[in-house]
């Protein structure tokens, strides 16, 4: 049984609208019906490593982080792959010498920084001609 299943439908054009339990996703491959893949990947990324900041802090002893905010830029090669992420972080409340330690655990918490990884690529099948 999965733990995460999801529907995503396109039936004209560039736009996937996805299915994710009761929310819907409309991710377009050319911005113009929504962001685009890479984009959507980047913008989950950076959603997922706050929490994990969050969750990093608590357990260096901080209870609380106040405003976290991630200011993120990605580049592409020539063929409009994800070549490089950089975060730029901004939290309310000071660190200090645990911001190490806090980047550290949160790397480890981060589900997305985990999965980004060659070994995650789908396992493909193909039904052609399927009646949708």
């Amino acid at each position: 049984m999965a733990d995460i299943d999801v529907t995503s439908t396109s039936t004209e054009g560039f736009s996937t609208t996805s299915t994710i339990g009761d929310w819907e996703l409309r991710v377009d491959a050319t911005d113009e019906n929504g962001p685009n893949p890479n984009a959507v990947l980047v913008a989950d990324y950076a959603s997922c490593f706050i929490p994990a900041l969050r969750v990093g802090a608590q357990q260096e002893g901080f209870d609380d982080l106040g405003t976290v905010q991630v200011d993120v830029t990605a580049t592409l090669d020539d063929n409009d792959d994800l070549s490089g992420i950089a975060f730029d972080i901004a939290v309310e409340t000071p660190l200090g010498d645990a911001t190490d330690d806090v980047l550290a655990r949160a790397e480890d918490i981060c589900h997305v920084h985990t999965a980004l990884r060659e070994e995650l690529h789908a396992e493909i099948t193909v039904d052609d001609g399927a009646a949708l």
